[in-house]
């Protein structure tokens, strides 16, 4: 019978303690630790000292045996699968130490080691790939890409394919198993790249869609151009950056107990909203392994005092075709406290952006667009904040979202191939996402200087006027009034504001001239001059977008650095993902005999391109009495029935009317939705009443617009001060309301939410919308025959006196 523990015999010497010695040897190997006990194993049954099946058996009632120790009385109900295998594992190696130990001798396990350790994969020379990159280790894969990146041009053109099975490998396994990323990226990074990488992920798995994004787009824009443009590669960078992988998320939540939320995007949607607070703060509270700890202690270290932003990188995030904008969260740490309270805040973020993965409107958007079966693993992107410290806050100059195509055109001579931007001053947050009554400035990068707006008093009004920064003695991120803020020793400051005079904004020339009671208004007017400017912004939305192979957008810094005579300018890429586009936008015709009581409203200006065609119910807010609602709360409701309406509706179809901005957290500048409450809609009608010459600010650019884009929703304005615009309100206000009928719970609403049973209220017709953005700006909204089966429920109808015959 072969001894698990020491006896007494003759012979050498032994230790006491062998099983000890053993478990202290091994200790010395981490990584090889498995594969020596696994040969040590072999060694055991190979020599007869015990079976394999009889050791299994043992292990397994010891397993049951410490399960007991430890207070677990029914052991396959208490205990779930991965820890009893756990358990196995470390009792597998306990017995294993001490067969070995008081059997085997210390010589042969040392020769064991040394055979374990020669057969390592080691460095080669050669240039033959003469093993399997698919199940190779990383290691030897650099090592073998790192020796093809060394040979000189003749013998990389003879292992380039070699070279690019490595690379695709590497991709795959740390960046993103996409094949239309891959398709890109294999032909751009480096092996450096990747090795560098790899030096800066921390855990296992994928650094996710946005830091991928990020990575790819800096290396097409460090290519030098061979199509005689100009070289912008020394005037891009990237921030300083960490990666957490993808799989880190599953230890925490094992180490938390919180795995069983994974099936929560299974369930209602009702129901994930009311549980999403308790999870969240059920994440707020949990741990992290201590390896990841002394991992993020370094980063703090190496960021110094600088603010940290930290940003989800999903794996499904910034994909080609699905953007995820805006659905998970991203959050600044301003990193000025002690050690203690900046890796406090540190993990915070982090664990919000976990949580944020099953949020409801992060679970609707993978529901509407057919994602949900996907294991959604979330990466995390720790990045040091590109800005400058002006007094006691940090902030960037320019910050903001760019385009390579711009779907908007505000006046006939923009090109939409030049490309647009949202910029703003301080950090981008106020250029991507939809704010109260603040407005960036819009560049189209064909005619920079031509804006939107036409009077000084609308510059004035459709300005920015707070900035978000990270104040750095309060060691918050904060909104502040930029008369708060922005003084004479600004350093750039007049590159981002003008003076207001009143009856019209003045450059500034000269700071000198200034004095401290002057008023400034931001208008980016001498960025916009300044040709160095567009051509940097212009030339890397063209490039990125040829190394896409589809329109992207990116997100952006970009530093304004002195030289002589004139400044140089630095972009500082954020993200950089494939631009949604809607399939299949031909050529729209406006028709020009459409009976003028038939036209219920028409458009011009900023006008998509496209069409929604046989429109059953319209779903109308009437902007008149909206402002006339009293009750915070009422307003609040207005909202929430139209997600109710949205849900109702959403095997018909339908478009939605309302006053100014849709989605806006401002209840007085229109009706609060959010993705989740409009996303079955054909069209989303924004009306705008006259306000200084400008209609209300679009939502193009913003995460909500993305989400438009994305579910082929059409965004609409009807500016109604504009000439071309017009709007029926006789139709609307006399045609009767279908809300009663629809949605009885809420017909307290029925004053100021309308439903329009379209068919019903005019003897069987329809509505159309044709929405020509490409050639004359235009759209128009007009009743014509429906081919559905409710006309003859139509007929019947109405007989009931309604007052709408075509």
């Amino acid at each position: 019978m072969p001894h698990p523990v020491p006896t007494n015999h003759s012979g050498p010497i032994r230790s006491i303690t062998p099983t000890i010695d053993i478990y202290i040897k091994l200790a010395q190997y981490p990584t090889l630790a498995h594969d020596i006990r696994v040969r040590m194993r072999e060694e055991l049954f190979s020599r007869g000292i015990i079976d394999q099946e009889a050791f299994s058996a043992e292990v397994k009632a010891k397993a049951l045996e410490s399960q007991r120790r430890e207070g677990l009385y029914d052991p396959f109900g208490q205990e779930q699968a991965h820890i009893w295998q756990k358990r196995k594992d470390r009792i597998r190696d306990f017995q294993t130490d001490a067969y070995f130990g008081n059997n085997l001798s210390i010589a042969l396990l040392e020769s064991i080691i040394v055979d374990v350790l020669n057969n390592q994969p080691g460095h080669t020379d050669s240039i033959e790939l003469t093993f399997n990159p698919e199940v190779a280790p990383w290691e030897l894969l650099f090592r073998q890409g790192e020796l093809y990146e060394s040979l000189p041009p003749h013998q990389q053109e003879h292992v380039k394919h070699h070279l690019q099975e490595i690379k695709v490998v590497l991709i795959k396994g740390m960046i993103s198993d996409q094949l239309r990323f891959i398709a890109v990226a294999k032909n751009v990074l480096s092996i450096a790249d990747l090795r560098r990488i790899y030096r800066r992920r921390i855990g296992g798995g994928k650094i996710g869609g946005k830091a991928a994004g990020m990575i790819l787009a800096w290396k097409i824009l460090q290519q030098k151009p061979t199509d005689g443009g100009p070289d912008i590669s020394e005037f891009v960078e990237i921030p300083d950056s960490y990666f957490l992988g993808s799989e880190v998320i599953y230890d925490f939540r094992l180490m938390n107990n919180l795995e069983s939320y994974m099936n929560q995007k299974y369930r209602p949607l009702e129901e994930i909203r009311q549980e999403h607070p308790k999870i969240e703060a059920e994440h707020l509270a949990g741990r992290f392994p201590e390896h990841i700890m002394d991992s993020l202690r370094y980063v703090l270290a190496q960021f110094g005092d600088d603010p940290i932003i930290v940003r989800s990188s999903s794996l499904l995030e910034d994909n080609f075709g699905f953007s995820f904008a805006g659905k998970y969260s991203s959050y600044f740490c301003p990193n000025q406290g002690t050690r203690e309270e900046n890796l406090r805040d540190l993990l915070d973020a982090i664990r919000r952006v976990y949580a944020s993965t099953i949020n409801p409107d992060a679970i609707l958007y993978r529901q509407h667009h057919g994602l949900i079966d996907y294991d959604e693993r979330m990466a995390v992107l720790l990045q040091r904040v590109r800005g400058k410290r002006y007094g006691r806050y940090f902030l960037p100059t320019i910050a903001g979202v760019g385009f390579s195509r711009n779907p908007f055109r505000w006046h006939p001579k923009i090109k939409r191939e030049d490309g647009f931007l949202r910029v703003v001053w301080g950090m981008g947050t106020r250029a991507v996402d939809r704010v109260d009554n603040d407005y960036p400035r819009m560049i189209s990068l064909s005619h920079p200087q031509l804006r939107p707006e036409a009077t000084p008093a609308a510059q004035r009004q459709y300005a920015q006027w707070s900035v978000d920064l990270v104040d750095l003695e309060k060691n918050e991120f904060v909104t502040l009034p930029i008369d708060q803020v922005l003084g004479l020793d600004y350093p750039e400051l007049r590159y981002i504001a003008s003076q207001d005079k009143g009856d019209y904004l003045q450059r500034i020339l000269s700071v000198g001239g200034l004095h401290e009671d002057d008023r400034f208004v931001l208008t980016f007017d001498a960025l916009v001059r300044d040709r160095k400017f567009v051509t940097l912004m212009r030339t890397a939305l063209e490039r990125l977008e040829k190394g896409y192979k589809t329109p992207v957008d990116m997100e952006f810094t970009v530093e304004i650095m002195p030289g002589r005579p004139y400044p140089d300018f630095k972009l500082h890429l954020l993200q950089c993902r494939p631009l949604s586009q809607r399939k299949n936008e031909d050529l729209v015709q406006i028709p020009t005999d459409v009976p003028e009581k038939r036209i219920l409203f028409t458009s011009r200006g900023l006008i998509p391109n496209g069409r929604a065609e046989q429109v059953r119910y319209i779903i109308f807010v009437n902007p008149e009495l909206y402002r006339e609602i009293p009750e915070v709360n009422t307003k609040l409701e207005l909202g929430r029935a139209i997600g109710r309406l949205n849900k109702l509706l959403e095997e018909e179809s339908f478009i939605l009317i309302g006053p100014g901005r849709w989605g806006s957290t401002n209840l007085e500048l229109g009706v609060r939705v959010s993705y989740a409450d409009i996303y079955n809609t054909k069209v989303l009608i924004e009306l705008g009443v006259a306000q200084d010459g400008k209609p209300p600010e679009l939502s193009y650019g913003t995460h909500f617009f993305q989400d438009l884009v994305e579910s082929g929703i059409y965004s609409l304005p009807i500016p109604l001060h504009l000439e071309g615009a017009s709007f029926n309100w006789r139709f609307f206000r006399l045609a009767p309301n279908s809300l009663d009928k629809l949605l009885p719970e809420d017909k307290a609403l029925a004053p100021y939410l309308k439903i329009i049973d379209i068919p019903q209220v005019t003897n069987g017709y329809r509505l159309n919308v044709l929405m020509d953005g490409t050639t004359n700006d235009e759209a128009i909204g007009f009743l014509v025959k429906s081919t559905h089966h409710d006309l003859v429920v139509a007929k019947e109808q109405s007989k009931m006196g309604y007052p709408f015959t075509m």
